[in-house]
């Protein structure tokens, strides 16, 4: 289906919207980026020496898993101090009042600095994992895990400033798996450039883009992967895509809506109540 092109026609999203049964969210960094995230990509996304990926591969992993851990650790201290912003809310918002009205609205996020759990949203597909989740290495459990430093040895380490020394810290004192007899050693819960996205979620979200009735990309231009497989496919069905973020791409004029501009300002007043939703 080609649209003629994409309008940022709010008054005829918000009827689309207002019907709407099963809404289906994909974010990106942009969604975050409002909320003072700092990405590591593109010019000037530096943490030392080093761009986002270099550091986060399993081979840098595997050849210095101290100084991987002294980035990630930066980056759940910075992210401890940051908050939802009006998109994450708005989000959060519509997906609490159209619980009551037996409507459904799921989030598929590239994020993973839990900003739209922060924000309320309960109905979460984290595809690229959490930075507030630890793997283990050895047996693969998967942990929540929120502590302020995450070990002992990481406290005070993971400044991003270039003239800064590796802190070199040993194996052992790194993050360690806390399950019975195990004490592997604990990595980021989340994917690595070079990776595969987690089979069962991406099961899960498939099932979401086969049911959804309308389709939001907000923060992310859908020709990034993984945005790019699933809006496409949910637009070639026939059902409404509306992109929200700062410029148009060659896949928007797949779509039938696009809004420019910080998502913090154009999505607010797109999800907020239409006057003909009931409200019990």
């Amino acid at each position: 289906v080609r649209f003629s092109s994409p309008r940022a026609d709010m008054a005829d999203f918000r009827e689309v919207f207002a019907k709407a049964k099963h809404i289906a969210i994909i974010t990106g960094a942009g969604v975050s980026a409002e909320s003072g995230v700092p990405t590591f990509r593109g010019a000037g996304g530096f943490w030392r020496k080093w761009q986002a990926q270099e550091l986060a591969t399993p081979g840098a992993f595997a050849r210095n898993p101290s100084r991987v851990w002294e980035f990630y650790h930066y980056r759940r201290e910075v992210m401890l101090s940051k908050h939802p912003n009006p998109a994450h809310i708005a989000i959060a918002e519509c997906e609490k009042r159209l619980s009551k009205q037996g409507r459904s609205v799921v989030v598929i996020t590239q994020n993973i600095d839990e900003l739209h759990r922060k924000a309320g949203t309960k109905h979460l597909l984290e595809i690229h994992g959490s930075l507030f989740k630890t793997r283990c290495t050895n047996c693969g459990n998967v942990a929540a895990n929120y502590k302020s430093p995450i070990c002992p040895a990481l406290a005070g380490k993971g400044a991003p400033d270039p003239e800064t020394e590796d802190a070199a810290i040993p194996v052992e004192e790194l993050p360690q798996c806390e399950e019975d007899g195990c004490n592997g050693l604990l990595r980021p819960h989340v994917v690595w450039f070079g990776e595969t996205l987690d089979p069962d979620i991406l099961t899960a979200v498939e099932k979401e883009l086969e049911i959804c009735d309308l389709c939001l990309v907000v923060g992310t231009s859908s020709v990034v992967y993984p945005a790019a497989m699933f809006a496409p496919q949910v637009s070639a069905r026939g059902v409404p895509v509306a992109e929200f973020n700062m410029e148009a791409t060659p896949a928007t004029d797949r779509f039938r809506f696009h809004f420019p501009g910080p998502c913090g300002t154009t999505l607010p007043p797109a999800l907020a109540r239409h006057e003909t939703e009931i409200i019990s």
